[in-house]
């Protein structure tokens, strides 16, 4: 990928959703929300502290995670819609 992140942000790929529910209903488009889950891309080198001691992420390319609804900011990287947020908005990693 030709973008890095700067500092304690993160390049992350939404994971669409399943299309259907549980009992078999087609969810159309219109009724879909964007989902909260997705694959970090790129990371930051990480933040520093006042004494400039590097902080280290504690997320890494390839990792799968939940973020908030509104979280990051959207771009459109390589012609494919990315979003970029702080490490800090991100709610866990799934295992």
């Amino acid at each position: 990928m030709a973008f890095t992140p700067l500092h304690d942000r993160v390049l992350v790929r939404r994971i669409e959703g399943d299309e259907k529910t549980k009992g078999g209903l087609i969810i159309p488009d219109s009724a879909k929300e964007k989902p909260a889950e997705g694959e970090i891309i790129a990371c930051g080198e990480g933040t520093r502290k006042d004494s400039g001691e590097l902080i280290a992420m504690a997320v890494k390319a390839g990792d799968r995670v939940l973020f908030g609804k509104w979280s990051g900011t959207e771009v459109t990287v390589e012609g494919e819609e990315l979003l970029i947020m702080k490490e800090s908005d991100i709610l866990g990693i799934i295992a």
